[in-house]
């Protein structure tokens, strides 16, 4: 196996918003992309990765093959690539070989873990909202209403996304309408509400380092599904549970 990256920011960046969510995962490598599901372990957050074969200068793997590592781990070495480094990843025997090469070459390896959990399922869901806007919407909301509660109202019609919450004495509202910049996509007329955490969604919406749109998608006491995409390079979602009230 060897895989070469002329932009190393789209693994290094991955790994950076995955590892606030999992401390070890299972990275699947065939031979059309490098591949990531897992749970965070309060089973409340999955993250799916997929960096695409086409995002590689060199891309040589001969069989699918799968590799358990720490991600913090990972993620104090990819914080040593710099833009214009190529980042070449290899397998020996029961390490990860990585290689960075610019002004000079610098290798590091990371041992192969040894994970016992089960291969993670991506849930099939079906969502009468499809919301997408900019990074840039989306971070300003999420600080907002950080500042009230401790857990985020998303609700939506065919004209607005309204993010919201509510504390002891306080209240915040974003309302956001279709524009050139936020697209609405909802199914019915009737406005659809749910509820969840923002310490999870603060951490999500990081992965607005890799692209400047987000996809935000959600149905009443629902899992969200946020996705943030590159075409033709990488794709990384987060499935997110809802908060439902047991009242």
């Amino acid at each position: 196996m060897k895989l070469t990256l002329a932009e190393p920011r789209y693994l290094k960046d991955s790994v950076s918003v995955i590892s606030e969510l999992v401390n070890e995962a299972r990275f699947k490598i065939t031979p059309d992309a490098v591949e990531l599901v897992a749970m965070d372990p309060a089973n409340v957050a999955m993250v799916i990765f997929k960096l695409l074969s086409s995002s590689f200068i060199e891309y040589n793997i001969k069989e699918t093959t799968e590799l358990s590592i720490n991600l913090d781990n990972l993620k104090k070495i990819l914080r040593r690539a710099s833009p214009t480094d190529v980042l070449t990843l290899e397998l020996e025997k029961t390490k990860l070989k990585i290689t960075l090469k610019g002004r000079a070459t610098r290798t590091f390896s990371l041992p192969i873990l040894e994970l016992e959990e089960k291969e993670q399922k991506i849930p099939n869901l079906n969502f009468p909202i499809n919301i997408t806007t900019t990074k840039a919407v989306l971070d300003e909301a999420i600080e907002d209403v950080d500042i009230v509660a401790e857990s985020v109202s998303l609700a939506a019609d065919p004209e607005t996304f309204i993010v919201s919450a509510e504390g002891d004495m306080s209240h915040a509202q974003i309302e956001i309408k279709q524009s050139e910049d936020t697209s609405i996509k909802v199914e019915g007329d009737a406005k659809i509400k749910s509820r969840y955490s923002i310490e999870y969604l603060k951490k999500i919406v990081k992965g607005g380092k890799l692209s400047n749109n987000v996809s935000i998608m959600f149905n009443k006491d629902y899992p969200l599904r946020i996705e943030y995409k590159v075409i033709d390079k990488l794709l990384l979602a987060f499935i997110l549970a809802p908060r439902v009230d047991n009242d």
